[in-house]
């Protein structure tokens, strides 16, 4: 069992338990070597009810034993009080005010929600790419009244977002900026919640739209991708890429898909000659982000797995290798628009969401960002 620095179980508090992402959160961290759930928070309805009573269980395994019996409590600070770390799976409706208060208790949060995406003093983290974006927190701790010693947000991107900006961070890092994307996603309907999208909409059709998600990914890619500066002012700020300018843009649809999206990438190099295809094959197998390298006990051991198949990664037979942690990357060759084109598969309900907010909770440990008493 790999073990945490100091060798002691942190407890954890899961907001939002009863819901879909919630209820991956619960699978995930029954078993994970380090943490501990502790609290489990939810709605008022479900509050005072054991987590089996409560929840609407839609997970392919059984509710865990470890808390088939806890009861659940409302979404208050005080009930997580001795928990040093807590995992948002709220709804966003639900998530802003939420979250907040919970910061000003002191608490750190790993959301998924995307109500603080935004923020220009918290991190928008895909764990395999830009984990260095912590280093805002200490002036995000500042910036609160009264200052913070432990609390703050470190939101996981949007789910489509996340899936493709993994391999674009390993061409950048092997071949230099990138000019310009362009991406056309296939996103499952898991993707839109419990219960989603209404059967007549999307048995036997594409929908070819997707509301705010394809401003998202354009703008969600650029903080990701960029580093962070320092202002004239001493504030540090998120650089949106903007030393090299990157141009996005997202076509997004909903397909009839359960689980794991599916992009179609193509790009242009700042470099020129642009690699060839096989140079990006390379490049993309040889990717090892900071989170492997240190020690997080749920990273994939392929945080890229490129298929040599020509019809292949395909959702039914991909989505679920590496129990979802890592991204598949097929069908590399040269684009006559741009560079190189290529097809992306990530599992929307895994590093799509509730495991990038656990690699990221595992990634401030290690760095000493969560105080583990």
């Amino acid at each position: 069992m790999c073990k945490n620095p100091d060798g002691k179980q942190i407890k954890v508090g899961i907001l939002g338990a009863t819901g879909t992402v919630g209820q991956r959160f619960v699978t995930l961290l029954a078993k994970h070597p380090w943490f501990t759930i502790h609290v489990l928070g939810a709605s008022s309805r479900s509050a005072g009810k054991s987590y089996a009573q409560a929840v609407m269980w839609k997970q392919t395994t059984p509710i865990p034993s470890v808390v088939r019996d806890m009861i659940v409590h409302e979404c208050y600070p005080e009930h997580f009080a001795e928990c040093a770390i807590i995992f948002s799976g709220l709804d966003a409706d639900a998530a802003g005010e939420i979250e907040s208060a919970f910061r000003s208790a002191d608490l750190a949060i790993f959301s998924n929600a995307k109500n603080y995406r935004r923020d220009p003093s918290v991190p928008l983290i895909v764990p395999l790419v830009n984990d260095s974006h912590l280093s805002i927190i200490p002036q995000q701790q500042a910036l609160q009244n009264p200052p913070l010693k432990k609390g703050f947000i470190v939101t996981n991107a949007n789910c489509s977002t996340t899936g493709y900006v993994i391999p674009l961070r390993a061409l950048e890092r092997a071949f230099g900026p990138i000019e310009s994307c362009l991406v056309t996603t296939m996103q499952a309907i898991s993707g839109a919640g419990y219960p989603g999208v209404p059967s007549l909409d999307i048995i036997d059709n594409v929908v070819p739209y997707i509301g705010g998600e394809e401003e998202k990914i354009e703008w969600e890619t650029l903080k990701i991708l960029g580093g962070i500066a320092d202002g004239d002012d001493g504030m540090k700020t998120f650089d949106m890429h903007a030393r090299h300018p990157l141009r996005v843009s997202a076509s997004c649809n909903r397909v009839p898909v359960i689980d794991g999206h599916m992009m179609c990438v193509s790009v242009r190099f700042q470099q020129r000659p642009p690699p060839s295809p096989q140079q990006v094959r390379e490049a993309l197998v040889a990717y090892t982000p900071e989170a492997q390298s240190i020690g997080c006990p749920s990273v994939p051991v392929h945080a890229i797995f490129v298929h040599e198949e020509p019809d292949r990664p395909q959702p039914r037979l991909d989505r679920y290798y590496q129990d979802g942690a890592g991204v598949s990357v097929g069908r590399v060759r040269q684009c006559p628009v741009l560079d190189i084109k290529f097809v992306v598969l990530a599992n929307n309900v895994s590093i799509g969401a509730a495991t990038s907010s656990i690699i990221n909770a595992e990634l401030a440990v290690l760095k000493g960002v969560v105080k583990v008493e």
